[in-house]
């Protein structure tokens, strides 16, 4: 019989790894499920659910982005100010001109767990609308 391997918070923490993805002609949908996994650490051989072990995720071109059908006209962002008539709603093509982060930042955090985890994780996902970006030292740029 195997014993659970839980990796130690110092080995999570000196672990972590930097990814660089141009989001540049990506689908929506397809680009935030990747970086979720990066985020959650799903991909490393050490993941464990209970525990933050991801990576860092910067995303460039983020204004570059793809949907597929008619999802600029369609797609909907709800939100509301908790008082009474206090709904708004936003096309998604109207939040792009907008700003385009946020499309990818609410796509990728609703693919996360509602847990205590979710802020963390998120807070390691770094996005820019255009092609500059100030972690080129960490990509060897």
């Amino acid at each position: 019989m195997t014993k659970t391997f839980l990796p130690s918070v110092k080995e999570v923490e000196t672990s972590r790894k930097w990814h660089h993805i141009d989001a540049s002609g990506q689908t929506l949908g397809r680009l935030a499920t990747q970086i979720a996994v990066l985020l959650m650490g799903k991909h490393k051989r050490t993941y464990t659910p209970s525990m933050d072990c991801g990576d860092f995720v910067v995303v460039t071109n983020a204004a570059k982005i793809a949907v597929t059908g008619n999802k600029l006209e369609q797609k909907i962002y709800f939100t509301h100010s908790g008082y009474a008539k206090g709904g708004k709603e936003t096309p998604l093509k109207r939040q792009m001109e907008k700003d385009p982060t946020r499309v990818i930042e609410l796509a990728v955090k609703r693919m996360l767990d509602v847990n205590r985890l979710r802020a963390p994780r998120m807070k390691r996902l770094r996005l820019f609308a255009g092609e500059e970006h100030d972690f080129g030292h960490r990509f060897g740029k």
